[in-house]
């Protein structure tokens, strides 16, 4: 019995790579980001009307918090669009997976059925070490400024989080805008 040929449609590979995008990174950066920034929020309100701790130093420190968290949001951003440009298949073909992992479809079988597209780039040996470098900001960023006791801990794990999230959510967000008819 011959099989059917498909034809590869760009239009469709961009349609399914925006969608793997709002679904999958857009939705939970603003979840993540809301939660991260109002609890950050709150332990410092917290810091400022319970403990009687909260000073100027309290309010450098948590900004730099902050400034930190979105410094490397827009990085993570600026690379994930690069791919996004370059590479879109591998954001639709990640898409395709997720519909068939819902569908229930086993996974050996997709696997043999479509190969990962591969992302080839100078520089894409250290990607793994930038998110990893990243990573350790991040935390690294908050525990300093828990050694440094001006930050109660609450907060300052979670408001560079909150600043990496929300970058991500704007600088998204102008991308995978809603076409206009």
């Amino acid at each position: 019995m011959p099989k059917l040929i498909t034809a590869h449609h760009p239009g469709q590979v961009d349609k399914q790579a925006r969608e793997y995008v709002r679904t999958f990174i857009l939705f939970p950066s603003g979840i993540v980001g809301l939660f991260c920034l109002v609890s950050g929020i709150g332990g410092l309100g917290y810091q400022w009307m319970a403990t009687d701790t909260y000073s100027w130093t309290t309010f450098a420190s948590s900004s730099m918090l902050i400034v930190v968290g979105v410094v490397l949001g827009i990085a993570q951003t600026s690379y994930h669009r690069f791919i996004f440009a370059k590479f879109p298949d591998v954001w639709a073909a990640r898409m395709s997976a997720r519909m068939k992992q819902r569908a229930g479809v086993n996974r050996a079988r997709m696997k043999k059925e479509t190969p990962a597209p591969s992302i080839e780039h100078p520089g894409r040996q250290l990607i793994p070490v930038a998110y990893l470098a990243g990573v350790a900001l991040l935390v690294g960023s908050g525990v300093a400024a828990i050694v440094y006791g001006e930050v109660h801990p609450f907060p300052a794990i979670l408001m560079p989080w909150a600043g990496f999230y929300w970058a991500k959510l704007f600088l998204w967000r102008r991308v995978i805008m809603p076409e206009k008819p």
